[in-house]
């Protein structure tokens, strides 16, 4: 609460248009539209996945290991994708923002384009080399889990494509601020995975590929009822065929321009997120699993965080567009404290239910007692430290400025955060609950870079469209 005072000394109205007397690009009732289908939307794919964990737990501790370890890496590739429709949907909010509607459509459909392309490449890559990059990556690892791997990562890389064009049009309505859309195709496609789920497993008897076909076949639905909706002409931004056979060098240019660098953060952080998971596979199966379990129940601490980062792009986007930077730094601070409050309140509920959450897992005692140090850990450090550190960058690369997000971003993650695991967990011997202590360092090195370039205004001077 410190910096955020702080923030709003430093940034006090200017007195342009909308913070005294004029029109507000987003009133409150704006941004509950906004931003309460994004809570519903991510809630749901967090608890998805909490149920995923738990009914892989079932078939044993290499499967839910392999699962986990996959996930990772999926991760990875699904960052990359996911920094393409990040790019897209900020010069998307940008051009919404200017009024220039030509240039929003051509950006979307460009924006398809390139998505599905580069997930296709993806696929083909994971589909040949997929033994090769979970040796490479994790070097030996027991047969068992190995075995479990590649069933799962084998099923879940078909999918890129269609994640990468449910990705690009979730973006596009969110920059359109319809979240309501995409969240009752996110319901419809988290409850085609969660009953897939429960026909492979227990009714199926598939194993590790009872979880990974409803994963396969929920997103190819998501994909196909998503890019229907996006050739709507009567949306503020729609799709066409023209548009997304052509090639336009400079508005992919715009796109590559945030989704780049953005990319390579998101990649790299992604990346180094699997190298500390790497380091956590030397500690044993019941530390990779407790991780596995801390990980999901941590993840329903964050779902704030989730939601308001992702509509702190339409917001801030659209205020760029609109030469509101008034306006800009008013909604940063608004959806930084915003983020803080509700943040707060559900670790506190996390907290007080941690022993049933983690009770709900098929684990050992040992994995047990671990994952609940580790939940009560993040429920302490999520509030006070997550929304600084990375809802505020959102909103700088919203604005543009995503070479800096990117040189901080990465520096943060192999510094701190890589290292910080080497040698809190095994120099130190602290194991997984020291991979925890060097993440929550990575949180802290990124708020004092952003804060600082915040404070600043250089982030002002990296408008993308032109008027």
């Amino acid at each position: 609460m410190q910096i955020s005072k702080l923030m709003e000394r430093q940034n006090k109205p200017t007195g342009r248009s909308g913070l005294n007397g004029g029109n507000m690009l987003f009133s409150p009732a704006d941004l509950r539209r906004l931003i309460i289908p994004l809570l519903i939307e991510q809630t749901l794919a967090i608890l998805v996945g909490m149920l995923d964990t738990m009914m892989v737990s079932s078939v044993g501790e290499a499967a839910i290991s392999g699962v986990s370890i996959i996930n990772e890496i999926n991760a990875l590739m699904i960052n990359l994708l996911a920094a393409l429709a990040t790019g897209g949907a900020v010069i998307v909010s940008q051009y919404l923002g200017a009024g220039n509607r030509d240039h929003a459509n051509l950006s979307a459909s460009q924006l398809i384009m390139t998505a599905t392309g580069a997930s296709m490449i993806l696929m083909i890559i994971c589909e040949i080399a997929n033994r090769q990059i979970i040796q490479m990556i994790y070097g030996s690892i027991d047969e068992e889990v190995m075995k479990a791997s590649v069933i799962y990562f084998r099923i879940t890389a078909i999918s890129f494509p269609f994640l990468a064009a449910y990705n690009s049009c979730a973006a596009l309505y969110r920059s359109m601020r319809k979240t309501s859309v995409t969240m009752w195709v996110s319901m419809l496609m988290n409850i085609i995975n969660l009953a897939g789920n429960y026909i492979g497993i227990h009714v199926l008897k598939l194993g590790v590929a009872g979880v990974a076909w409803p994963t396969l076949i929920s997103r190819a639905v998501a994909a196909i009822i998503m890019m229907n909706l996006a050739f709507n002409k009567k949306n503020p931004v729609y799709l066409n065929w023209k548009g997304i056979f052509s090639w336009n060098g400079g508005i992919i240019k715009e796109v590559l321009g945030i989704a780049v660098p953005n990319g390579i953060e998101n990649g790299l952080f992604q990346l180094g997120r699997v190298m500390v998971a790497s380091i956590i596979t030397t500690y044993g199966t019941t530390q990779i699993a407790a991780n596995g379990v801390g990980n999901n129940a941590g993840s329903i601490g964050m779902v704030f965080c989730f939601a308001i980062n992702m509509g702190t792009v339409t917001v801030i986007g659209q205020c760029i567009g609109a030469n509101e930077y008034d306006q800009a730094r008013y909604y940063m601070r608004k959806l930084i404290l915003m983020n803080t409050a509700f943040t707060a309140l559900a670790n506190a509920v996390i907290w007080i239910f941690t022993p049933q959450l983690v009770g709900m897992y098929k684990i050992t005692e040992e994995g047990a007692e671990i994952a609940r140090t580790m939940i009560l850990w993040h429920c302490i450090a999520t509030p006070l430290l997550h929304p600084m550190a990375f809802t505020l960058p959102n909103g700088l690369r919203a604005a543009g400025d995503a070479k800096y997000t990117m040189i901080v971003g990465v520096l943060s993650m192999f510094i701190a955060r890589i290292g910080g695991s080497y040698v809190l967990g095994t120099l130190l011997g602290l194991k997984v609950l020291g991979t925890y202590l060097a993440m929550f360092l990575d949180w802290v090195v990124r708020i004092v870079f952003f804060y600082t370039r915040y404070k600043s205004n250089k982030w002002t001077k990296y408008r993308v469209v032109k008027d």
